[in-house]
């Protein structure tokens, strides 16, 4: 037990860096930002593996150790409890008076009357008795709820350590409107972490589609709420060949539980579409999701790329590529330069500057959605031919003929697909921790002896010497007057 309190007290010690430090694994522009700051101390910090406290060899060491120290102590206990509950209550102490709790007085009947009393007050008590003497005890599950707690504890850290090397947990946006999504395999996901013993070829498939999106928004730009009208089809539908949706309404505290996962309704923003009309007539039209940059606005940036059609020459592939790149304004504050001043769709426009150049598709390299490569037009490879302020409907014309046209945006959902197979059973073992500690606060054992004195007055009336004790197994208070009320029961005078 030492040794777990003092491992106890080094968790608690390792674990306040991940609460003072910035964290990898939930920003990491703060981690680069602490960097930026502090050049000469974040590489080392950075080594020693404070930045990802919680993921470092080191935390890990801690608690793993810690539940080897808990199983070693708990598992013992556990077997010396159950020899415990079998094991009958010890016999009268030799002198009463010399126990915390004790009384002695006298009943005006003969000791079988006065056991007999005895034996009705103490029902409920586990007891040993003789023909004099009285041995009770009572609150024996005090020390099983102490036992349930430790050992909820262990499973529930094992329901824990299942989730981390079962589960998975991954992020997809989708397109409101009919946009759709299947949990298939990892390259639906535009985000993917899974656990352990997860290689991603074996998830549950079930898919999702989109209906709309709405958002409530205060006077103040402030959200009240996001909803989602969705439908979805299980794995069994999808066997079944059903090609029905089943409807479902999410929402920010409402997910979608279904085949072990859950879906969660992480955030939203917008997809500006735009169509380009090549010379030659030929059209082709995107819509990609822009990446919020002001959450209380929803001012975005994003860029949407279009490669030339019908070009087949690599040189000429190089200089015809376009690229759409800016920010778009809900609604948007007007002028030249515009910002967004409401989150909601009001007076939605774009300022956008079209690049045409080499766009780097062919490159083998993987590339932002939401912005183009820098060193392109560093090089000169992309350079800019329109810079212009564009509302829904509008378009804009490049010097070789070909038409730029904003035709609206569409609202996009970030859903957060996790699965834990071991939530049931943190579920369950949570709820046993709770009733063990509650049974080990709340039960007292306590310890109840008696011992019987036949004796024959003056007057030839048989009486009964009754000497009392009582002790407490636990420093918590009240036995004293459960005590007193067992003194006045059994020493009352009857009518």
């Amino acid at each position: 037990m030492r040794t777990a309190l003092i491992l106890l007290f080094l968790l608690a010690v390792a674990a306040l860096p991940g609460a003072l430090l910035p964290q990898r694994s939930l920003n990491q522009t703060l981690v680069d930002s602490y960097f930026t700051q502090y050049p000469w101390l974040a590489p080392t910090l950075d080594r020693l593996g404070f930045f990802d406290v919680f993921a470092s060899p080191w935390f890990a060491a801690i608690y793993l150790l810690l539940m080897i120290s808990l199983v070693g102590c708990v598992l013992p206990r556990a077997w010396e409890h159950l020899k415990g509950l079998r094991q009958r209550p010890v016999a009268v102490p030799t002198n009463l008076a010399r126990l915390p709790h004790h009384d002695e007085f006298t009943l005006d009947m003969d000791a079988d009357e006065a056991a007999t009393r005895i034996r009705t007050r103490l029902k409920g008590w586990r007891r040993t008795e003789t023909a004099t003497t009285f041995s009770a005890e009572k609150g024996y599950l005090r020390e099983a709820g102490n036992l349930v707690f430790h050992l909820s504890l262990i499973g529930l850290l094992l329901g824990f350590a299942a989730g981390k090397l079962y589960g998975y947990e991954g992020q997809v946006i989708v397109q409101a409107g009919g946009g759709q999504f299947c949990n298939t395999g990892i390259l639906g996901y535009d985000s993917f972490r899974a656990g352990l013993r997860v290689d991603g070829t074996n998830l549950d498939p079930f898919c999702v589609k989109v209906d709309s999106f709405t958002a409530d928004y205060l006077a103040n730009g402030q959200a009240q709420s996001f909803d989602a009208a969705i439908g979805y089809q299980t794995q069994a539908d999808l066997d079944a060949g059903v090609t029905t949706w089943r409807p479902f309404p999410l929402a920010v505290n409402n997910p979608l539980r279904l085949d072990g996962s859950r879906v969660y309704l992480q955030g939203n923003g917008y997809a500006p579409r735009f169509t380009v009309t090549f010379p030659d007539g030929q059209k082709r039209t995107g819509q990609t999701q822009w990446n919020t940059v002001d959450p209380t606005t929803m001012l975005a940036q994003g860029t949407q790329k279009f490669a030339r059609p019908g070009v087949t020459d690599e040189a000429q592939r190089k200089l015809t590529g376009l690229a759409i790149t800016g920010i778009f304004a809900p609604t948007s504050s007007g002028g030249k330069v515009i910002t967004s001043v409401f989150p909601d769709l009001r007076d939605p426009e774009v300022a956008v500057d079209v690049l045409r150049g080499d766009l780097g598709l062919d490159d083998g390299r993987g590339q932002s959605i939401f912005q183009v490569d820098q060193s392109k037009i560093d090089s000169g490879a992309l350079k800019r031919v329109a810079r212009v302020n564009l509302v829904p409907g509008q378009s804009t014309t490049l010097d070789d003929g070909t038409v730029v046209t904003f035709d609206g945006v569409q609202r996009w959902v970030n859903l957060q697909v996790s699965h834990d197979p071991g939530q049931d059973y943190v579920l369950a073992f949570a709820i046993l921790l709770l009733l063990g500690l509650f049974s080990s606060l709340t039960i007292r054992r306590r310890r109840f002896w008696a011992r019987l004195t036949p004796i024959t007055g003056d007057d030839g009336v048989k009486r009964t010497v009754v000497e009392i004790g009582g002790l407490a197994r636990t420093d918590r208070a009240g036995y004293g007057e459960e005590f007193d009320r067992l003194r006045a029961d059994l020493a009352k005078k009857d009518d």
